[in-house]
């Protein structure tokens, strides 16, 4: 069974920075593909970020440029470094991990992005 958490979301102010991190548990971290999702109140969960086994990283046309995934497979950990951020990035970010056959989802961390 594979558990995800993730932490690092907060209350930053517009133009700051933050770094979500979801640790996985289990031996499949390195042959899955990994994403981060977001949720927004009122709103559909998103697709933000994606990064394959071999490291290809794909993005939301919304946080391309100021969004960059990377994973760490010795660590079973896969980070968002969100940059730039401004109040329409506020929401729930989920981490979700797929081994080829199921999804796996985290519970989230709130991300505010504030004045």
């Amino acid at each position: 069974q594979v558990q995800l958490v993730e932490s690092g979301g907060g209350l930053v102010q517009p133009g700051g920075s933050l770094r979500l991190s979801c640790a996985a548990s289990g031996n499949i971290f390195s042959l899955s593909t990994l994403y981060w999702h977001r949720q927004a109140p009122g709103k559909q969960r998103e697709l933000v970020a994606t990064i394959t086994t071999d490291s290809n990283t794909n993005y939301a046309d919304s946080v391309k440029g100021r969004f960059a995934i990377s994973r760490d497979n010795a660590k079973k950990t896969v980070y968002l470094q969100m940059n730039s951020l401004n109040p329409e990035d506020t929401a729930v970010y989920y981490c979700r991990l797929n081994d080829g056959r199921r999804d796996y989802w985290g519970r989230g961390t709130q991300v505010t992005v504030s004045s």
